[in-house]
């Protein structure tokens, strides 16, 4: 079968809608992920995009021509379908394109118990379809619906004491996708107050893109939790996997002092435990660690790897800068909800405004992650090797060189011809400088 290989990222498939993801391409991506799941049942959610009904009915129609179940959990964010996976130790795809624009969409794979289908198991994906393996055995009526939120409610709030809540007054922007859902079940016997934006379902995402991890699309929040007099603010993207932060200030919050927090937080009641980071978090991240007797692990970017040295390690917590957050006792599955439970509990608990606490982790300057448009991009970090060869480097995720007072980042997109650069440093006049120099070397012919 002829199939658009560029759909296959090294984390989930995703493309446009009836252009390069067709519903014909669904059903031969259930039909041959049945086959390498390897289960007799298979778990389905969905986010509210428009042409995820089709997507849903095509998937399923692979799937069960293959012999296998579905189950259907119908309108979920992606951390309930992991844990749907966890919970009932079975295989699951979830129908989103997360953050991209309302004609994309796409699927999330895992295997039984939350465990990654990383890049190698979607190559050998593709390779299958492309092969014609097909299964054509198939099951009548072999979709069942069944509700999960009663137990991904119960996961979700064991994390924290809710008697240790107050009644903050809270901002939530769910850009019209699942947080818009999710929020209210989440907070419904909690004494806080949540403001609700953008709560509508919508895929046509009629007021900003869920992508809070683009500064212009965080301006409603903080707007709204100065005017409300908010305690703080929190975003979401598309699935609801992934959560950020603003401070009663309308400050956004950068996702590795979140990390830092969060890591600070176990370690007070875990003693002596892991914490994964992956390498863009910056230094206040092994720096709390290590203040807090636990055990600072790096990590390249990207889920699965974060699972997997998870996983080995039995580390407790994980943590990214672009806003996903692992939990041991979640499966090692990512989840913006735990997240935004311990953040509120956090503040709750401390009784100080939110740019008070984070005084503590706000140690560094680091920028934004900037993508540049480079053709050759293994050329461009050999040139960038040579020229800051005075630093220590390590090639863990890219390039990555460290000086005194600063330090810098490069890796390569897996899926565009762009250079990602992050960027920290001790103040904030040497990280506009140091940003300058790299972007102006970065962006050279």
């Amino acid at each position: 079968m002829q199939i658009n290989p560029s759909i296959f990222k090294a984390y989930d498939i995703r493309g446009i809608y009836g252009q390069d993801l067709t519903n014909k391409t669904a059903e031969a991506i259930g039909n041959v992920f049945a086959q390498l799941a390897n289960k007799q049942t298979i778990v389905i959610g969905r986010d509210m995009r428009l042409s995820n009904k089709a997507l849903f009915t095509s998937l399923a129609q692979g799937i069960n021509n293959a012999g296998v179940k579905v189950i259907d959990i119908g309108l979920v964010s992606t951390d309930i379908t992991y844990f749907a996976s966890g919970f009932w130790k079975l295989p699951a795809i979830m129908i989103t394109a997360s953050h991209n624009p309302q004609e994309w969409n796409g699927f999330k794979l895992t295997l039984a118990k939350a465990v990654p289908f990383g890049q190698t198991k979607i190559q050998k994906l593709k390779k299958l379809i492309e092969q014609d393996k097909f299964i054509n055995t198939p099951l009548h009526k072999a979709i069942e619906q069944k509700n999960i939120l009663p137990d991904y409610l119960k996961n979700c709030l064991k994390f924290i004491n809710t008697k240790n809540i107050s009644n903050l007054k809270i901002v939530a922007d769910a850009g019209n996708a699942m947080a818009g859902k999710i929020v209210p079940l989440i907070y419904n016997n909690l004494p806080c107050k949540i403001i609700p934006l953008y709560f509508e379902l919508d895929g046509l995402f009629p007021n900003h893109q869920p992508s809070p991890i683009e500064s212009k699309n965080l301006v409603d929040l903080q707007k709204t939790v100065l005017k409300e007099k908010a305690s703080f603010g929190m975003a979401f993207d598309g699935d609801a996997d992934r959560v950020f932060f603003v401070d009663e200030q309308g400050q956004a919050i950068n996702g590795g002092i979140i990390v830092a927090i969060l890591a600070e937080y176990f370690l007070k009641k875990h003693f002596n435990e892991k914490i994964i980071y992956d390498l863009r978090c910056g230094h206040i991240v092994p720096e709390i660690i290590k203040k807090n007797n636990g055990q600072a692990i790096i990590s390249r970017v990207g889920h699965s790897f974060i699972k997997k040295i998870m996983k080995k390690t039995k580390a407790i917590f994980g943590g990214e800068l672009s806003g996903h957050y692992y939990y041991r006792d979640n499966y090692r599955a990512d989840s913006a909800m735990i997240t935004a439970l311990i953040i509120t509990e956090i503040i709750s608990q401390k009784n100080k405004p939110l740019s008070t606490i984070i005084k503590n982790y706000t140690r560094y300057w680091q920028i934004e992650e900037t993508n540049s448009l480079v053709k050759n991009q293994k050329r461009k970090i050999k040139e960038l090797k040579e020229k800051y060869c005075d630093g220590n480097q390590n090639n863990l995720d890219g390039l990555t060189v460290e000086y005194l007072e600063w330090w810098f980042n490069v890796r390569a997109s897996n899926t565009e011809s762009l250079l990602r650069l992050n960027l920290e440093a001790t103040s904030q006049k040497l990280m506009e400088e140091k940003k300058h120099e790299l972007l102006k070397l970065i962006n050279q012919n």
